[in-house]
């Protein structure tokens, strides 16, 4: 029996199957996530294609769980609920999203327009960093999944059939350093909200 190192690296890793995950009910899944959320301190969130649903107006919450079968109400109730862990200051979040990512017309343009508005506003929590990579100039490095760090000891991320979970320290630090790059693209602060307001055009 193998018990060498790329043995340990992967029981450190965990797929979870998206089909297992709907058949259980999406609301469960919230639940973990706030379980992660209520036992972390630090959250650094890399999203490439979509807002994630603790930034999402309830509209954006609908629009982003429209096309699973079943009942929706339990799975909106709660992301919307996750969102309050953004007011617990002791608590710090960092968030990159690309252009791609705030532009995606998921919803109507007035809708959207919502959407960019509330991320400017939650870039305004003191908790929160909230950056944009803008699609213009030299990106020499090409996101390829969304992931969230939690604190240094957890990385989920996230494919179309599911989510991978890595607790190796090595596998979190080979995120940690993916996301300093695109923070590293990032605009922050006044500059992001100036993109965000260009955006709702």
């Amino acid at each position: 029996m193998n018990h060498g190192p790329d043995s340990t690296r992967a029981t450190s890793a965990e797929w979870q199957d998206g089909k297992a995950v709907r058949r259980k009910g999406l609301d469960r899944k919230q639940v973990e996530l706030a379980a992660l959320e209520r036992d972390s301190t630090e959250f650094r969130y890399f999203l490439p294609t979509m807002i994630t649903g603790l930034l999402a107006t309830p509209a954006y919450v609908r629009a982003s769980v429209a096309s699973f079968a079943g009942d929706h109400s339990k799975i909106i109730a709660k992301k919307l609920e996750r969102q309050a862990v953004l007011r617990d200051t002791a608590k710090h979040f960092t968030f990159v999203l690309t252009e791609q990512a705030c532009r995606w017309p998921l919803l109507p343009a007035g809708d959207m327009a919502a959407q960019l508005d509330h991320l400017a506003s939650v870039s305004r929590m003191p908790n929160v960093r909230l950056g944009v990579i803008p699609m213009e100039g030299h990106l020499p490095r090409a996101p390829l999944n969304v992931f969230t760090v939690y604190d240094e000891t957890l990385a989920t991320v996230e494919v179309t059939t599911g989510a991978l979970v890595f607790r190796d320290p090595d596998d979190i630090q080979e995120y940690l350093n993916d996301f300093r790059t695109f923070e590293g693209y990032s605009l922050w602060g006044e500059d992001a909200r100036i993109k965000l307001t260009e955006w709702t055009g």
